[in-house]
């Protein structure tokens, strides 16, 4: 919004430093921090005497989670005002892919606002189907994959980026949109899945959106693709003050989610945050290294998959419980010093993923 301030702009005035995307992103920060801050509390106390009893606790779970009992949930909420005000009011409201990514998180968002809603309700944490949820999930990432290959340059359309390799592409045709669908909501249902212990998953989204935002910015920047031997995305610079604003929205909510958690984010803001990281990586014809930066996600829902496949065929389990860091609870972690480990290995893949912009 504060875009269209340029026009009164002569080119020396203070107008002029919105034309700036790095001024708008840091702006952006700012502002999520800031109504983090401000408005965290009073949310926090309405979702408690709202819900009450808060976020039902798994009954198989670890027996330090029961002291968690009546901890509120959908903290998602104060995550998702912060990064849509923010994102309004700093980024270019006539870009595509802002709205296309801002969609997609809102989209996640209802949906897991749906599911959480019912886990309050009835005080069980089987929540809306999973079928359900999954549905959605695709149909939603299938409108955003196949609005995304329609914006990319035409050269660059339907076609998937490898790292590492310079101009290397491989033309995924009709089967663009399917994998742009895996991509979103494997994403999702990721850090749904990491999102189980206080701090846990707030602080890799926010690793790997600043990661994504810094790729957004060179790849919409087509001196900084020439120079590093990337593809040129136009547009999807304006995709860092989106990542800034989740960003700055995420701090402020670990403000509050930092152990002993005042509030869980709860599926609203997991199932959204995950499917904004798998947007931004579908905008930016970066996929692959999605999967690099949000390593810890991969290993999270891998550890569910295998867990689940290995029981049904041996009736035996691989992990104490799964997802991982269940596992390490079990094996006597301390839950700071688990969420603390996971933070250092997620800042170690994003800088490998960083480093794929300039190993080609």
């Amino acid at each position: 919004m504060f875009y269209w301030l340029t026009a009164f702009s002569d080119g020396g005035d203070v107008f002029n430093l919105f034309r700036y995307i790095t001024f708008r992103a840091g702006a952006a920060f700012v502002t999520a921090l800031v109504f983090g801050f401000v408005f965290g509390r009073p949310l926090i106390d309405l979702l408690r005497r709202k819900q009450k009893k808060g976020q039902p606790i798994r009954e198989d779970g670890p027996q330090t989670h029961f002291v968690k009992a009546g901890t509120p949930t959908m903290g998602g909420l104060l995550i998702l005002s912060a990064l849509v005000v923010s994102t309004l009011l700093w980024a270019r409201l006539d870009n595509p892919y802002v709205w296309i990514v801002l969609l997609v998180t809102l989209a996640f968002g209802l949906i897991g606002f749906a599911d959480d809603y019912a886990k309050v309700t009835k005080q069980n944490t089987k929540g809306v189907s999973g079928k359900v949820r999954f549905g959605a999930g695709l149909a939603i990432a299938a409108l955003a994959s196949f609005a995304a290959a329609s914006f990319h340059p035409a050269e660059l359309t339907n076609q998937l980026a490898l790292p590492f390799f310079k101009d290397a592409l491989i033309n995924l045709g009709i089967l663009f949109v399917p994998f742009g669908m895996i991509v979103i909501v494997g994403a999702a249902n990721a850090v749904n899945l990491t999102d189980g212990l206080d701090g846990l998953a707030i602080m890799p989204v926010m690793i790997a959106a600043g990661t994504l935002g810094v790729i957004s910015y060179v790849v919409g920047n087509y001196n900084f693709t020439e120079y590093l031997g990337v593809h040129f995305v136009p547009g999807t610079g304006e995709l860092l003050i989106f990542a800034a604003a989740l960003f700055g929205g995420g701090l402020g909510f670990l403000w509050y989610n930092a152990p002993p958690a005042a509030v869980f984010m709860g599926d609203t803001g997991s199932l959204a945050l995950g499917g904004a990281l798998g947007a931004i990586a579908v905008c930016t014809k970066h996929e692959i290294v999605l999967a690099i930066v949000g390593g810890l996600f991969v290993v999270e829902a891998l550890s569910v998959i295998i867990q689940v496949l290995y029981f049904k065929r041996t009736g035996r389990r691989v992990f104490l419980m799964a997802p991982i860091h269940h596992h390490f609870e079990k094996k006597g972690w301390a839950e700071p010093q688990i969420v603390i480990r996971f933070w250092i290995i997620s800042l170690i893949l994003a800088l490998a993923g960083l480093a794929t912009l300039k190993v080609r």
